[in-house]
This record gives structure tokens, sequence and C-alpha cells, in this order.
């Protein structure tokens, strides 16, 4: 602390800069509809309201009466305040406005050249939502408000509407510290950060600290991210989810997104049962069809019988399997209900494998940084970190924590695991302990997400010039330690073998095939004509924005194939909205740099492998299961994993050129910042099944925080 009061004392001081201008921001800036209505004359319009009553005075809208008009008010009308009375079931209420003033006579609407006033929606719980502000020309002389829209749960109660009305100061907090932390994440990043002159080479203890402290940053905002979306959480206490609390328990977990949410819970029951397959029995009607696989036909005869049948699972001889990867199950379902009876929460599964993948990719990054590139400082190190991190689609797989997520999420972490524990090995002195955990955990993505396997191909550069380039393969030593990064390979294929024959007869049957889901999987074969537009959806489609918060939109699809495309809503190609990634055009110079660098060609290969792999991966997705949104996590790791390690080979390459070097650091913060941006705008975009869907009210609150001028 002696050695280091001046710098500590500089940062302080800064930080305590930061702090005062987040605040000033948060009182002047963000509470400016507080200080422009404070010299507003306030209208209250209750004397003019024709409706309805109740018993404790509130006026009642129904599904026949809610529109309020308002004539002769003959007055300035800047904003209008639509008080819904909170003492009621909470919902988001989409209210249209319109008003003649002297610019128009009679009420206007959108016209082929206009847009009229938009549709504004008032929470009946968040205060700010309930204050519109009109844009008029001179004096209002009539107003008209509708509820509109078809999902409004009637009556609904309101205390009153006001014109002009005063807008209360509200310090939001969690406004507070999001702009807190971006104003100190650009303190931090600037290019002239002292962060860029602590070398993780030369200044270990500095350099791990910073690490540290980063990481528990983006661990503790992906916990309270995962947390916010708490309908999908499946657990339950006596303040979080208290409606599905016990009412004695500490913590107690329940089921959510019904029965097709359940497979791998189901499916540990089954096996503390003795059995692979699902307990549940297969309707009759379903037993007897001559093609269960066709979706058409299932649905005529669920609606025929009135029995209905377990979707997107495997249906095979009678009896429903689950195809996904059993290795979730091993982990988590089984030994959960085994200990405690209960199904496990799928949502904490995927946090526990989310955490766990943040802390292997820094690792394994840390150990490239290291032992590969000399000149890489704490900066530039966090710079590609967060990006690698947050931009590989593990965010989106966060927001919607459900069962299929985990196996992708499982994956993900057992390779990033697997990865760091081969680069140990190469300069560890018991090679053989590290090369079996890094086997074992690659092999294990086979029982997770079978695609991620071809990551076990960075075996061939990292290991090809130690055993075959320079033969240690024929030493006994090297003997020994081959063995040790196959046999894992063959102990994870024997167990999902005899896993696959024990339920379809078969030893590489998976069961993906009998899959009951919205196209026939036995027929769906491999199809040329699929991959245009899935390679174009995937790297090369622009993001669709829109003016208002969150902005991102799901962007179009259009395709020339003349057959069946299964497709979700999806938001733009990783190389059109990752600009981190543009790197990626520069490969061949910069791996010509790498190679005045070093005389090994470790980093080429592996560049070569990843960007290959990622390319197989995303085609072979859109071939065998189609074009979705969580599907990126499968591959868009390679491509910013390859993307990283050519910025490092560049940084080494300018250290010692200082111009150079510092428009590099510039150009890097640009596009590491707008690939956040997006990937931070894709995790609050609203979407079917997530908080913006389950809780419409609580999220406008969200969208009133940021949109603090409306």
């Amino acid at each position: 602390m002696l050695v280091y009061r001046a710098s500590l004392l500089k940062v302080a001081r800064a930080v305590a800069v930061i702090v005062a201008i987040a605040l000033l921001l948060e009182v002047f800036v963000f509470n400016i509809g507080f200080f422009a209505t404070a010299g507003y004359q306030t209208i209250d319009l209750d004397g003019r309201l024709n409706l309805p009553q109740d018993e404790d005075g509130a006026y009642v809208l129904t599904d026949m009466d809610h529109v309020i008009e308002f004539s002769s008010l003959n007055t300035e009308v800047h904003n209008v305040m639509i008080d819904f009375d909170e003492d009621q079931a909470a919902q988001n209420i989409a209210v249209k406005i319109q008003f003649t003033d002297s610019a128009h006579q009679t009420y206007f609407d959108t016209t082929e050249y206009t847009i009229g006033v938009p549709e504004a929606w008032v929470s009946t719980k968040v205060t700010p939502s309930k204050f519109i502000t009109l844009q008029t020309a001179g004096f209002v002389e009539n107003l008209r408000i509708e509820v509109v829209g078809e999902d409004i749960s009637y009556p609904i109660k309101l205390d009153g509407v006001y014109l002009n009305a005063h807008r209360p100061f509200a310090f939001n907090g969690v406004r507070f510290a999001a702009a807190l932390g971006i104003l100190l994440l650009v303190y931090a990043f600037r290019p002239k950060s002292a962060i860029y002159r602590i070398r993780i080479v030369e200044n270990p203890r500095k350099s791990k600290a910073g690490i540290i402290f980063a990481v528990a940053l983006e661990l503790a905002l992906t916990t309270t991210f995962l947390f916010y979306g708490s309908n999908l959480v499946g657990v339950a206490t006596s303040s979080y989810n208290y409606g599905s609390w016990d009412g004695s328990s500490l913590v107690n977990t329940f089921e959510v997104g019904g029965d097709n949410a359940q497979q791998y819970a189901m499916l540990a029951e089954a096996m503390a049962h003795g059995q692979l397959y699902l307990e549940e029995e297969p309707p009759q009607w379903l037993q007897d069809m001559d093609d269960p696989y066709d979706k058409g036909a299932r649905d005529e005869l669920q609606k025929e019988t009135g029995e209905p049948y377990l979707f997107d699972v495997a249906y095979h001889d009678g009896r429903y399997y689950v195809y996904f990867g059993v290795v979730p199950v091993l982990l988590f379902y089984l030994p959960f209900y085994l200990a405690t009876g209960a199904s496990f929460p799928t949502a904490i599964g995927v946090l526990v494998m989310a955490l766990l993948f943040i802390l292997g990719a820094t690792a394994l990054l840390d150990r490239f940084a290291r032992y590969h590139f000399r000149s890489v400082s704490l900066g530039v190190y966090l710079l590609l970190q967060i990006p690698l991190v947050f931009c590989c689609g593990i965010m989106y797989l966060v927001k919607f924590p459900t069962f299929y997520s985990l196996p992708i999420m499982c994956g993900l972490a057992f390779s990033v695991w697997g990865l760091y524990c081969w680069m140990r090995s190469r300069l560890s002195r018991r090679k053989c302990g590290w090369l079996f955990a890094g086997s074992l955990c690659m092999a294990l993505v086979a029982g997770c997400r079978p695609q991620l396997l071809v990551l076990s191909l960075l075996a061939f550069p990292l290991f090809w010039r130690t055993y075959i380039t320079e033969r240690r393969l024929a030493t006994r030593r090297g003997m020994a330690e081959f063995a040790c990064l196959a046999a894992p390979y063959f102990l994870v294929a024997a167990g999902i073998m005899a896993y696959n024959y024990a339920r379809f007869g078969s030893l590489t049957d998976f069961g993906a095939n009998y899959n009951l889901t919205v196209n026939d999987m036995t027929k769906r074969g491999m199809n040329l004509g699929r991959l245009a537009p899935a390679f174009f959806t995937y790297f090369l489609q622009p993001p669709c924005m829109a003016g208002v918060f969150p902005f991102l939109q799901p962007a179009p699809f259009d395709t020339t194939y003349m057959g069946q495309t299964i497709k979700e809503v999806t938001f733009g190609g990783i190389l059109a909205c990752l600009p981190i990634l543009w790197v990626l055009a520069f490969t061949r110079r910069i791996l010509a740099m790498r190679s005045r660098q070093a005389e090994t060609r470790t980093i080429f290969g592996i560049i070569v492998v990843l960007v290959a792999s990622g390319v197989l991966v995303a085609l072979l997705d859109a071939e065998l299961a189609g074009i979705l949104q969580r599907y990126y996590a499968d591959f868009s790791f390679m491509f910013l994993a390859a993307a990283v390690l050519l910025c490092f080979v560049v940084n080494e390459q300018l250290a010692e050129r200082a111009g150079a070097h510092d428009l590099m650091l510039k150009v890097l913060i640009v596009l590491v910042t707008v690939s956040v941006a997006y990937s931070a705008l894709l995790c609050l975009v609203p979407e079917t099944g997530w908080y913006s869907d389950v809780y419409p009210w609580a999220y406008q609150g969200l969208v009133d925080s940021v949109l603090f001028w409306k």
C-alpha cells in the first residue's frame, strides 16, 4: 500500500469524480422530467370522467366501456398522467391517445405518409410509465384516450386523469449503478489508462489481481441477470418467488416450463428406478400410428382423442426417451433426485456451468497470454476477455435457462476446461494427470453437445510438434502420455455407446431422429439447399434496428429453398453484428506476422482449426436441426477465440511501436464496445417466455428507466 500510495490516491480521486458524475447524471439528467414539469399548472379531470365507480371510489374501465374523451379543453397540454390504481392485478396496458389542437381540427392517425401518435404502454405498478408527454401545437381542444389491445384484463381501476402533471423525483438505484459501471469502464479502458502498461508476464501479481477482480464482477453480473428472469429459475424463498415457497424451507424448488421442460428430471427419476425410458406412458393413439413422426397427423389425432403427448422427446418402440446428452442428468439431476426426491432446477445448472465457462475461458486465455505472447498487457487481456465471454452466446443461454440451454452450456464449459488442462500439460512435469483431465473434459462433451467435439481437433496443433515432429511418441514416457490423452475418449465413448445400445439397439444412435418435433427427423436427411440461407443468417445477416430501446428487432428471413425450414427468431449474423470478428478478414496477413515472431506454427494451426470448426458446426446445426438463436453459442466461441489470438499476434508485433500500438488500441476499443453493446442489448430484447413476456408490467419499468425523457 505504501509503495503504490500515490497511484492508489490518484485512482481513488478519479473514482470519486466518476461517482459524483454518475450521481449528477441521475439527479439532474435522468430526472429531467421532475425539473421540466415543476412549473406546470396541473389540471385534474376527475370531474369530467363519465365512468362508473366502485365502492372505493375508483373509476372502472370495462371491455365495453374503455374510451375516455374530453372536449372543449382549450388549454395547453404538455403531458397526460393516467393514474391506474396500483391496488389491482399488475398488467401493462396499451393506451392510444388522440387530440385536436391548433394544427389539427380533427383527430389524426397514421396515414401513408405520416405516423400518428403511437400507442403508449402504461404499467399499473410503475409510476413513471403513467406520465405520457405529448407534442401538441398551441391549445388542445379535444382529447381522446382509449385502452387498446387484445390481452387486457378487465375491469381496470382508474384513480384519475391529469393534464400537465408534476413528475415526482425518483432516484433509480439500478440506473445509477449502470451509469456508474459504464463510466468506470470508460475510465479503466481509455487509451491512456495505466492497465495498458501492466504486462501480464512482467507484472504477474498486479495483473492477476486485476483479472480476479474483473472476473468476480462478471460472475456477479451473470448471476444477477439469471435471477432477473425469475420466472424460469425454479427456486423459491420467503422473499423470492414467494408464491411458490413452501412456507417452511430456507429454499425450495418448484417445476417451471411444463411437462416438456421436465425431460431431464423425468429421466433422472426413471434412472433411479432402473430404466432408461421415461415412466410416462405414450397415448395409445400414438402407439397405433403408422408414422408417429408426422406432426400434422399427431396434432389431428390429439384433437380427436383429447389425449396429449410429450413434445420434443424421442419416441421409439412405444416408449419415450430423452435424446439430449445424458451427462447433465448424471451431473445434476440424478444426484439431486436421489438426495432430495425432487427435480433439480434446470436454471441453476445453466448458471453453474455458465460460471464455470467464464472461469475456464479466463484461465485458458491467461494461459495463452502468459506462455505464447510476452507483450500482452492487463488492459489488452481484459479488452479481449470481455467479448470472448459475453459475446459468445452464453448470456442468451442464461436469458433462457431451460433444458435446451443446459447441454450447450455444459459442452462449452467442459471444452474450455479441457483445453486449459491440455495447455497446462505442455509445460508441466506431471503431464499425464493434466492430459487425462483435459481429455476427460473434452470427451464428456459427447454426452452434452456432440457438435462441440470438433474442438478436440485442437489436439493436433497443440501436440503435433511434441509427439510427432520431435518423435516423443516413440519414447516410453511419450507413449504413456499419449495413452493418458486417448484413454478418456475410449472410456466415455464406451459408456455412451452402451447407453445408446441399451435404448435403441445401436452403438451410434443417439435418438435424435426419433424426435417428436415440428418436422419428421427420420426423413429430414441432408440437403445443400439449406446451407446458403443458414450461412447468411448465422454469419452475414445485418442486425435489424429500431429507434426505441432496446433497439434490436428480429431479423427478417427469406429463402428460395422450396422445402421446410426450421427457423426461430434470430437477431443477425455474428460477422455483421460483432465487429471484433472483423479482424478475421486479415487472418492471412496477421499469421504472416506470427511466422516472423515464432518458430513454431502452433498458433497458426489453432486459428485454422477454430475457424474451420466454427463454419462446420454452424452448417451442421442448420442441416440437422435448423436456424435458432441459441445455436449461435455452438460456434461463436470458436470465431471469437480465433479473433482474440489474432489480436494477441498484432499486439505482439506492434508492442514496441508506440504510435501504431496506440492506434491499434483505439480501434480495438471501438470494435469491442460495439460488439459488447450488441450482445448486451440482445439480452434485453423482449421475447416470448422471458421476463418481458411473463412480467411485462415490470419490464416496462426497465424501459422507462432508459427512456427517462419520455
